[in-house]
């Protein structure tokens, strides 16, 4: 934990956000007394994909190849 005087957080308060590593907390004091706390904020854990949880979100109207020329540069080769 990192206690800093309320004129240096005042001018360094972005920088010291930037800072912050998850759960890390800076003490703000003034005089001898604490008056404000930044806490980082943990971030959530992610839940990992599961293959398949997309099935029956997306829905082909019709099957066509010419809509896909427009992505012919990004498509690997056609094999023969």
């Amino acid at each position: 934990m990192t206690r800093i005087p309320l004129a240096e957080a005042q001018s360094r308060l972005p920088e010291l956000i930037a800072s912050l590593q998850p759960g890390e907390e800076v003490q703000i004091f003034s005089g001898d007394r604490t008056v404000a706390r930044l806490i980082a904020e943990i971030q959530p854990h992610r839940k990992p994909r599961k293959p398949g949880s997309a099935i029956g979100t997306l829905i082909i109207l019709s099957e066509d190849k010419t809509h896909l020329e427009d992505f012919g540069d990004y498509m690997p080769l056609s094999m023969p």
